[in-house]
């Protein structure tokens, strides 16, 4: 695995490169960046200086672990990206390098980078859940659910791990011969985390299909999706432009008066969530059933904290 100044190199070099997507980047250029970059600080592997051998080698890895490839172009001696699309899935990979870097170089962190306190647990089963997936090992753990007072023994076949909302969920198969069916599981609800020798076959399951119409970590398989259309004040647009709401959002209208998007997805409990954190700033134009269904949400809400 590579470590973290090789990490933190990879990260540059695929950043200059999506910035040159157009005309790439000559080694020397990517060369002269790293050493922009403080590639040369304290922290960094100062026993392999960058070469082009390294370059060649930092380039394998990102096709190797991020899915990035890179092409030469030997009219123009330049590097570039062939498809970017991957480099989305590693932006969080790469910011948390950047967290860790920014960390480490901090001498009273205390004062300098105030963290979230309320941070979920469960992290520390992450490599083992990651090791039991690659070798498709069984794994089993107690899992209390927070509505319930006892937990529960789980044998679980694992197959993915996903991210919602700073916390972590376990996608897998419970390892009983039934009828194949991956449910999620949340890190910070397991204990007596342990790996076994037994294998399972993995089934084929395409996992971004899972929640390509999902917002959050319900899966909406065989659901159809809605087209909702969304208008916000515009003072609200830039915050809905930096963190978009769901990867199918689409800018209809964005003028002086209004910012309107579409997005496309079924909506769950936890999208509604979502758009009640906007509440005063938003308008549901479209489909009447899911403005309703907000407006219920809000109803609820204001008689739960109606002042006698």
């Amino acid at each position: 695995m590579a470590r973290r100044d090789q990490l933190l190199r990879l990260m540059h070099i695929s950043n200059l490169l999506q910035s040159k997507s157009k005309n790439g980047a000559t080694y020397h250029e990517v060369k002269q960046y790293l050493e922009n970059q403080h590639y040369s600080e304290k922290g960094y592997d100062n026993d392999l200086p960058f070469s082009e051998k390294t370059f060649k080698r930092d380039r394998n890895i990102l096709l190797e672990l991020f899915g990035v490839e890179t092409q030469y172009k030997r009219s123009t001696m330049t590097y570039q990206i062939i498809d970017d699309e991957n480099l989305e899935n590693s932006k969080g990979i790469f910011e948390n390098i950047l967290l860790i870097n920014a960390y480490k170089k901090t001498t009273d962190h205390s004062k300098i980078m105030l963290f979230e306190k309320r941070q979920a647990s469960g992290l520390q089963h992450l490599d083992g859940i990651i090791h039991a997936i690659k070798n498709s090992k069984v794994i089993s753990l107690q899992y209390r659910k927070y509505w319930e007072t006892a937990s529960q023994k789980k044998v679980l076949q694992p197959y993915a791990l996903k991210e919602f909302r700073h916390r972590w969920y376990l996608l897998a198969n419970e390892d009983d011969g039934k009828e194949f069916l991956l449910k999620t599981y949340g890190l910070d609800r397991m204990t007596d985390f342990e790996i076994h020798a037994k294998t399972f076959a993995k089934q084929e399951v395409n996992i971004d299909a899972l929640f390509i119409n999902s917002f959050g970590i319900v899966s909406t398989l065989n659901e159809n999706p809605e087209t909702i259309i969304l208008s916000f004040n515009k003072n609200q647009s830039g915050f809905v432009k930096s963190l978009p709401i769901h990867h199918s959002q689409k800018i209809l209208v964005d003028n002086n008066e209004e910012f309107r998007i579409e997005i496309t997805l079924v909506p769950t409990y936890d999208f509604y969530q979502e758009l009640l954190t906007h509440a005063e700033r938003l308008k549901i134009l479209e489909p009447k059933n899911v403005r309703k269904k907000y407006l219920e949400f809000i109803q609820k809400s204001m008689e739960m904290n109606k002042i006698s």
